[in-house]
């Protein structure tokens, strides 16, 4: 009998794929976003909310993609179990985002605050880590688990 091993290795993407990759994801998101944070404000959200104009959100967007990339590259590259960890770690980062977007609701301390508001936040933090990662897995595949 003859034993034979195949190994598959992630698909390596250049750095200008990976690159169109992001500002893609990032688009993508922000658009997104842009129909949640009018929505939010036809459904009664203060348009004064700072978080919910289009040069906060679509900031803060281009920022999450971009270290939503950073940290799948590091666990892509230094994990046993990329698969594993980032099974835990998105959702996890996730519900992490969703602290300072509680506080505010809770405070009520910025102009326009509101909890339909800060809902519209949180559903804009899920959204962009839908888009994000399925372009990471598209775009930087994760390696099986390394035994």
């Amino acid at each position: 009998m003859n034993d034979t091993f195949v190994t598959i290795s992630p698909v390596r993407r250049g750095g200008v794929t990976i690159a169109v990759g992001l500002v893609v994801a990032a688009a993508v998101a922000t658009a997104l976003n842009a129909a949640i944070a009018t929505i939010a404000v036809a459904a009664g959200a203060s348009s004064q909310f700072q978080a919910l104009q289009l040069p906060t959100y679509a900031t803060f967007t281009v920022i999450g993609v971009l270290a939503g990339a950073a940290g799948w590259a590091v666990v892509r590259a230094k994990t046993r179990n990329p698969r594993r960890v980032m099974r835990v770690l998105a959702p996890a980062v996730v519900l992490v985002s969703f602290v300072p977007d509680v506080l505010v609701g809770v405070s009520g301390g910025l102009p326009g605050a509101s909890w339909g508001g800060v809902v519209a936040l949180m559903v804009m933090h899920v959204v962009v880590a839908a888009v994000a990662v399925a372009v990471y897995a598209r775009m930087l595949p994760l390696p099986a688990d390394r035994s």
